[in-house]
């Protein structure tokens, strides 16, 4: 891939992938995290599936979404121990909590949701949502339909 179509992959996917990241992490992280992964993809540019660039830059996407929500877990158990003992949760934390959405969101593996999430909110196929986990059509297919009912299950049972 030359620079010039990088730069025409960068421009033409950053929305989607910004988009992508807003619904998984704070706002303010979105531009360093959005660079990180054009930076990775740079870098891996030669592996580019021809015709399939937005599954595989969600694919990176995922990883530098892990990767940052494990360096802030680490930051946050460090931090933990120096919290004074009488802390409460906020009143929001406490809304988030009762809802019934949120409670069955939890419930779901992490293949469930982000199975949901790129077909949902991202708007990918099932074959563009294939590449991202590396299977079948057809198998991610049959795993969206468990996720989906799964995610009703929890959502009756918390009624």
């Amino acid at each position: 891939m030359s620079p010039e179509e990088f730069t025409n992959l960068y421009r033409g996917f950053l929305p989607q992938i910004s988009g992508y990241l807003i619904r998984r992490c704070d706002r303010s992280d979105v531009e360093e995290l959005a660079s990180r992964v054009f930076e990775i993809a740079w870098r891996k540019r030669t592996q580019a599936p021809k015709g399939f660039e937005l599954a595989w830059l969600y694919r990176i996407a995922g990883f530098v979404i892990s990767n940052h929500r494990r360096a802030i877990r680490s930051e946050q158990s460090f931090l933990e121990r120096f919290r004074p003992s009488d802390f409460a949760p906020s009143p929001e934390d406490i809304a988030v909590a009762d809802l019934s959405l949120s409670k069955a969101w939890k419930k779901l593996s992490s293949f469930e949701r982000e199975a949901i999430s790129l077909t949902a909110f991202e708007g990918l196929s099932n074959q563009d949502a294939a590449r991202v986990f590396e299977i079948s059509p057809n198998a991610f297919t049959q795993r969206l339909a468990k996720a989906r009912n799964q995610l009703k299950a929890n959502l009756s049972s918390d009624s």
